[in-house]
């Protein structure tokens, strides 16, 4: 089965018997992401989102609510990297067991600007040790900061954000055995929002010539589901197209089905609330709106050329897209193109201005997967505030 095939879980008609679920803009039962989570009862345990609820499925696991995948039990506790790595069937058969369960009203008693861009795709390896959820507060990060009279050493003015998208990978392969760009697809586990913050001053010393490293090093913001390819085979969408004057892909990144089914139409937006905004009790307000189907090469390409030349990828490891900002005013991925280098502030609705973060702001970025005839998707808090 592919990952671009719709079956009776994408059901728009379908009910769900948990309360509010079937009206929830993100997490209806036609999404089901995968969490990690933990409470009072137990160590960290694997969930999904249901409505504004998280489903149990170790427990559902230890009391039988699942009886054909027993399986589970061995991987579904302290971690998910074992369960990613499984790949795609045993996540359908999961998938499909968890829609069952949870539409089955019976059951309610029982229970993440190169030029050689456009031939290659851009990319640094990064750290796992700031890589943090949704709503971990972000310290204002010290750097070398560039003047006329040479480097110093201070906090970032020109903070930023990077609307990104987080891919997940599942089974990974072996040190010297690249994935080709065929098999891909079935390296990835699934998705999440990312947030690269990023201090521009900070890089526009740091990458000359060797690029962003403590500009970046500081904190990745990731929402807390991991999406699965699944949940969004009725939002896939075809690969950017490359006009007349652009190279075309090399072979090892080109394959008829990524470039058929391997782009996602997915609308993404930027939302900020500052600390003058929540003193007065306005609302958050959108400064930004993308799609993720601005992103110039899929994730499938990305995991192909990453491991073209025999790098591991194993199971949890987490690649961010890169900036996905449109070609139009007002569909910019980062403050640092929104305002021009900061040249162009905005004005919020306050009268406040801004041309990059300041302390108290609160940033949110957001994703909602959208298509006629199929129920609309989400992917849950993507925010942190800038604490000083």
């Amino acid at each position: 089965m592919n990952y671009w095939t719709t079956d009776a879980t994408h059901d728009p008609k379908a009910q769900c018997w948990v309360q509010g679920a079937d009206q929830h803009r993100e997490f209806p039962v036609q999404n089901l992401p995968l969490a990690l989570f933990s409470d009072a009862h137990g160590g960290a345990r694997l969930g999904v989102a249901i409505g504004d609820y998280l489903f149990d499925v170790a427990s559902a696991v230890e009391n039988g609510l699942l009886h054909d995948l027993d399986w589970l039990a061995d991987v579904c506790h302290d971690r998910l990297n074992e369960l990613l790595a499984l790949g795609s069937g045993p996540r359908r058969q999961l998938r499909a067991a968890l829609f069952a369960l949870l539409t089955d009203a019976g059951s309610a008693e029982q229970a993440g600007a190169f030029p050689n861009y456009r031939h290659v795709p851009i990319g640094y390896h990064g750290r796992a040790s700031t890589i943090v959820l949704s709503d971990t507060p972000l310290v204002r990060p010290s750097g070398q900061l560039p003047s006329a009279d040479g480097p110093h050493f201070g906090k970032t003015r020109r903070l930023d954000l990077e609307l990104e998208l987080g891919v997940w990978i599942g089974a990974g392969n072996c040190i010297g055995q690249p994935i080709a760009i065929a098999d891909a697809a079935d390296n990835i586990a699934g998705f999440c929002l990312l947030n690269d913050w990023s201090a521009r001053d900070i890089q526009a010393w740091e990458y000359q010539p060797l690029g962003p490293f403590l500009a970046k090093n500081f904190l990745t913001t990731v929402s807390p589901f991991i999406i699965t390819p699944e949940a969004l085979a009725p939002f896939r969408a075809p690969a950017m197209a490359r006009t007349g004057d652009e190279p075309q892909p090399l072979p090892y990144l080109l394959d008829a089905a990524d470039q058929t089914h391997g782009g996602l139409s997915l609308g993404l937006g930027v939302w900020i609330e500052t600390a003058a905004m929540r003193k007065a009790g306005m609302a958050e307000v959108e400064i930004s709106r993308s799609d993720a189907a601005n992103l110039y090469w899929t994730v499938a390409q990305m995991v192909a050329h990453h491991s073209s030349g025999g790098c591991a990828l194993r199971a949890g490891d987490l690649f961010g897209t890169g900036t996905i900002s449109g070609s139009t005013a007002g569909s910019e991925g980062s403050l640092l193109e929104l305002t021009a280098g900061g040249k162009q502030p905005f004005t919020l609705p306050n009268g406040e201005t801004r041309s990059f973060l300041e302390d108290g702001d609160r940033l949110r970025i957001s994703a909602t997967a959208s298509r006629h005839g199929f129920k609309s998707i989400g992917f849950g808090n993507c925010r942190g505030e800038v604490v000083g």
